[in-house]
């Protein structure tokens, strides 16, 4: 596949990818023992601190969409903080598999896949635009 091909399927994936973040909290509502690490009943101050940081990624990742190769560092952070935090979600899930194991199909592979997708698409070279004379 082409960078020009590729780039025009990242723009969707950075806008979905962005969507999915912003949303996380309704997510979380929808399919509580896929996205949420606590106990519902409990009000959980540090997963209302990681959906905020996730809105505001997603609010980046929305911005980034419009023109991709400008936002080359907040994609390759997204994707490579995906990786890191879905594996650390992936040691837990496993180590806790009653109470932890839906996250292996909510959002551990949801980070996985959307870090998968940023590094397929996500051009490796670019030409950096001629100097204007």
């Amino acid at each position: 596949m082409s960078e020009e091909t590729k780039l025009l399927f990242l723009r969707p994936v950075l806008i979905l990818f962005g969507l999915v973040c912003i949303f996380l909290l309704p997510l979380s509502k929808i399919w509580p023992p896929g996205f949420i690490w606590h106990d519902e009943a409990t009000r959980s101050y540090y997963f209302e601190m990681i959906c905020v940081v996730y809105f505001t990624l997603g609010i980046f990742l929305l911005m980034a969409s419009r023109n991709p190769l400008d936002h080359l560092s907040l994609i390759w952070f997204t994707a490579w903080s995906s990786v890191a935090h879905g594996g650390l979600m992936l040691v837990q899930s496993l180590d806790d598999w009653p109470h932890h194991g839906p996250h292996l199909m909510g959002d551990v592979p949801l980070l996985f896949f959307g870090a998968a997708m940023l590094f397929w698409l996500t051009p490796r070279r670019f030409k950096a635009a001629a100097p204007q004379s």
